[in-house]
Parts: structure tokens; sequence; C-alpha cells
């Protein structure tokens, strides 16, 4: 179980979001006002709560957002999960569809630090059923794919 800590947007990409505190999560879209919102399989990104505590007691200086996360939620390690995991918070349903990805030019924070954790700690989902999600609010996994030759 997980608990929500920020919810971010920015409305153009290429910039660091700031905490709306919640946000109307559109299926088959993303979250409404988000410039990454879109018919494609990274709609929402998450990042862990605790990876940006230890990247701020490393010196790292980051607020909420900074990463580029949609949502920060403390309670899951997202990148040992496997894609395909299925979370849900209120009425809200998200499948986790990528796990990191290639950062093509360093980011200010990585310029900065000269680290950036989320393209190996975030990952991305998209919106199987829409809603509302505040900081606050809770989410759990409630389903993930079996791994290949464990099937019963």
């Amino acid at each position: 179980m997980g608990k929500v800590m920020a919810v971010c947007t920015s409305p153009e990409k290429g910039t660091v979001k700031t905490n709306v505190h919640q946000g109307r999560f559109i299926e088959n879209h993303g979250i409404q006002g988000d410039a990454h919102a879109g018919d494609w399989h990274r709609q929402v990104s998450l990042l862990s709560y605790e990876r940006v505590v230890e990247f701020n007691q490393r010196g790292g200086c980051v607020k909420d957002g900074d990463f580029g996360e949609n949502l920060l939620v403390s309670g899951f390690d997202f990148k040992a999960l496997p894609v395909g995991t299925i979370f849900q918070c209120g009425e809200v349903v998200l499948e986790m569809t990528q796990v990191g990805k290639k950062c093509h030019q360093h980011c200010e924070i990585f310029h900065r630090v000269g680290d950036c954790i989320m393209p190996r700690e975030g990952v991305f989902a998209r919106v199987l059923h829409g809603g509302v999600i505040r900081e606050g609010d809770e989410l759990v996994i409630t389903s993930q794919p079996v791994p290949l030759g464990t099937e019963g």
C-alpha cells in the first residue's frame, strides 16, 4: 500500500512540474492539464517518495515535481515492480507500462548534482479508468502479471 505525497503537472513539455495537490485523471489520456497527457503509453509518471528523500539526503535539493513526476508516492519501490502491474487509487486505475526512460539530454538536476533518478527509478502508466487523485490518497496494487515460467 502506498500514499500519494504529491500530484504534479506542467502545462509545457520540458519544464518541471508543480504540485497541484489533486488531479483529474482521464481514461486513455492522463492528467487533465498536463503536457504529457495524450494517447500513448506514458500518460502518467510515478516516482517513489523514498528515492527522492534519499536523493535529497545526498545534496539533491529537489522539490515535488522537479523530476517531472506526476505522482510522488510513498511505500513503493516502483522500479522493482513488473510492467503490467495494476494500481488503484479511489476510482482511478493505472496500468504500469514502462520502467525508466532514456534521458537524451541531461536535465537541470543532472547538471547541478551530477545525477538524476528519474531515468532509472521513475515508471510510467496509462489510465484505464478515470477519476480524481488527491494528496494523502491511498494507492494499492490490485494485480501483477505472473512472471514467465511460474504459471501454476
